[in-house]
């Protein structure tokens, strides 16, 4: 051994013995049995690269073994399962690109890189943006000019024929659909968009895979191994006793949540569609099996794993079966295994659940902080379209002030919609609060969105009406449940104006919350429903497909025409983006207070720096309202300028004007 190399593995040696004060005698004991194996392992790395697999082993290990001892460290087994973790960890490190190797010593030195004011998301299915992957190459100019600095490329990895949960019911988790091209094809496009700065998110599915996936396949022939991978009873019994408190998620299509399987003659639990087999992750098999698959992924460059489906990893008798404890465990330990061997990797977490649930995917507790990067803002995007039909945003204010504070190092995804239905998740304790009855509230959202309810701007979809509780969840682009559609289909110029204003209101708000603002193909330009859907018999049954356009590149070349609709919303939404990446209070880390200004049509919200606050006022009714400017300046705004217009705004008797949807951003 080198002079060098020696000194080098004294600092190696010397870090691990500080982190040892730090781990439980349980944690230290299992990282040192685990690591015996590494020297063979790790041997064709350079010196340097073995080192830096080792600090971060060192560093995390307690995050991992506290991931994984709640969930698997009453088996015999656990030891042997620990050791064969940290092996694929070290087989995955060893075999990950140079390049994507100096992007984690990056994000080493900037774990708060997804946090910066400058990012910007925009999210697409491949198929309806390029066709196939390697055409999203000729559009890189236009993400670019966006400012998107974030991009979630969707129904990517193979899924079923036919009828597929719009690509998530997986039939092979490690290749890409040969509709939209190959496994190089991903990484070659993932090496393009991290070359402009854009980092590229895929969806990783943990709840389930397609019932012809190959462990499903081999479960169905009878293979005891890979039955042990999905929950199979061999009569109703047990899962009549499960029905009993587990809510239906698709009432309408797939009643229920277990399936007869004919081939194995067992019934399969299946939360979301007869197709889509759940997995048993009380089997660590599992947790391998999709830690090996993560980490292929990340080594074809993908850097955010969008976690779908979360909140049903973990089943108990007697509850819903969703946000069990387990859950964020698991949660903890996935993050932490990315933490180690592809550390510029993030996680996003998908759980469209009530707020008190929703925080939790932040970690709270002993989970603080460890179990996701970020998760979607669902009641920030409930509470928009809730205030905008009510032009009322009493219920916004009061909902969002419950929030508890999240840990520094996290970011919400901010929102208007996605490529799913909008469910209204309001919780009746809230309605309350405001002197609302929380059922009637939902009743009233659902037939507003669908167009029912007389006066509505909105055109959409009622999707998956649950007649037991009333439930209806509403499809939709953004344009056309915001009025456009109608506007335009009448040629009525002031409505048209109008809803070109409720757009940038969106655009605006989740842009000026913090966050990571996440904009869905097409929103930019004012994209309309599709109702040419029913027309595919791969959509005609899935009613979701209404919002999700093809992308309409004739609009995009038209976005620089200020006098047309998409080039209006084009502008005034790029104008938003640029303001944004000069605002240094919208980085996610710094706290977002929510103000009661006392006035029942506009929202405020205050983002602390240490620069000073920002305010952001937005008006949800389609008339012009008066603000006493007094709480902006107990929060510290003295001087009104709006950084939106780049103007001041005058003062009368201590009250601003507002007019129609206006929003500012004042400091």
């Amino acid at each position: 051994m080198s002079e060098t190399s020696a000194e080098e593995a004294v600092q190696v040696s010397a870090f691990r013995h500080r982190h040892a004060h730090l781990m439980t005698a349980g944690a230290l004991a299992c990282l040192e049995r685990a690591s015996k194996a590494l020297d063979e392992a790790l041997s064709d790395l350079v010196a340097r690269d073995q080192q830096l697999f080792r600090l971060r082993l060192a560093r995390w290990f307690q995050n991992l073994y506290d991931g994984l001892l709640p969930v698997y460290g009453q088996r015999e087994d656990f030891d042997d399962f620990m050791q064969r973790l940290v092996l694929l960890m070290a087989h995955y490190y060893v075999m990950r690109p140079e390049e994507l190797k100096v992007l984690d010593v990056e994000r080493d030195l900037e774990p708060d890189w997804f946090q910066h004011e400058s990012m910007l998301g925009y999210v697409f299915y491949v198929e309806q943006f390029s066709g196939r992957l390697d055409k999203v190459h000729d559009h890189l100019d236009y993400l670019e000019e966006m400012g998107v600095s974030y991009v979630h490329l969707m129904k990517v990895m193979q899924s079923r024929e036919g009828e597929n949960d719009g690509g998530y019911a997986v039939t092979d988790y490690r290749k890409v659909d040969a509709a939209l091209g190959s496994n190089e094809d991903l990484e070659a496009l993932c090496t393009k968009f991290r070359a402009r700065g854009m980092s590229v998110c895929i969806d990783l599915v943990l709840n389930h895979c397609a019932q012809e996936h190959p462990w499903a396949k081999a479960a169905q022939a009878g293979d005891e191994r890979y039955q042990q991978y999905f929950y199979m009873f061999e009569d109703r019994v047990l899962p009549d006793a499960f029905e009993r408190t587990l809510p239906e998620v698709f009432p309408e299509f797939a009643p229920g949540n277990f399936t007869l399987d004919k081939q194995s003659g067992k019934w399969v639990w299946t939360t979301f569609n007869h197709f889509q087999w759940d997995l048993n992750w009380s089997n660590p098999e599992v947790f391998l099996e999709i830690v090996d698959v993560m980490f292929e992924l990340a080594n074809l460059g993908v850097e955010v794993f969008r976690l779908d489906a979360v909140a049903f990893m973990w089943k108990r008798m007697g509850t819903d079966s969703q946000n069990q404890e387990e859950v964020f465990d698991l949660m903890q330990a996935l993050r932490t295994c990315s933490r180690i061997a592809s550390p510029a990797v993030a996680h996003k977490a998908e759980a469209i659940v009530a707020p008190d649930d929703l925080i939790r995917y932040f970690g709270v507790g002993r989970h603080h902080g460890k179990v996701s990067n970020f998760a979607y803002h669902n009641s920030l995007m409930v509470q928009f379209w809730s205030s905008l039909a009510s032009r009322d945003t009493k219920l916004m204010t009061q909902a969002l002030s419950e929030f508890p504070r999240t840990p520094s190092s996290i970011a919400w995804g901010t929102y208007i919609r996605c490529h799913d239905d909008i469910g209204w998740a309001i919780a009746d304790d809230d309605a309350d609060a405001v002197g609302l009855n929380g059922a009637a509230h939902r009743q009233f959202l659902s037939s507003f969105y669908s167009g029912e309810f007389q006066g509505s701007f909105a055109r959409g979809g009622v999707f998956q009406f649950n007649r037991q509780n009333g439930d209806r969840r509403i499809n939709g682009t953004l344009a056309s449940l915001s009025g456009l559609e109608q506007a335009v289909e009448w040629g009525n110029d002031q409505l048209i104006d109008l809803a070109i204003e409720r757009i940038l209101l969106g655009h605006a708000l989740i842009c000026g919350f913090g966050g990571i603002p996440l904009i869905y193909m097409g929103d930019e330009l004012g994209l309309l429903n599709d109702y040419s859907y029913s027309d595919n018999p791969e959509h005609a049954a899935d009613s979701r497909w209404l919002h999700r356009p093809v992308m309409d590149w004739d609009k995009v070349a038209n976005r620089h025409d200020t006098e047309s609709i998409e080039g209006r919303l084009y502008t005034g939404f790029s104008r938003i983006v640029a303001t944004r990446r000069k605002t240094a209070q919208l980085n996610a880390r710094y706290d977002t207070d929510i103000l009661d200004v006392g006035h029942p049509h506009l929202f405020t919200i205050a983002n602390r720096h240490p620069q000073g606050t920002l305010a952001c006022v937005y008006n949800f009714s389609d008339s012009t309202q008066h603000l006493n400017v007094q709480p902006l300046y107990e929060s510290g705004i003295v001087e009104l300028y709006d950084k939106l217009t780049g103007r001041e705004i005058s003062v009368s008797n201590d009250v601003i004007e507002l007019a129609p949807y206006a929003r500012l951003w004042l400091i």
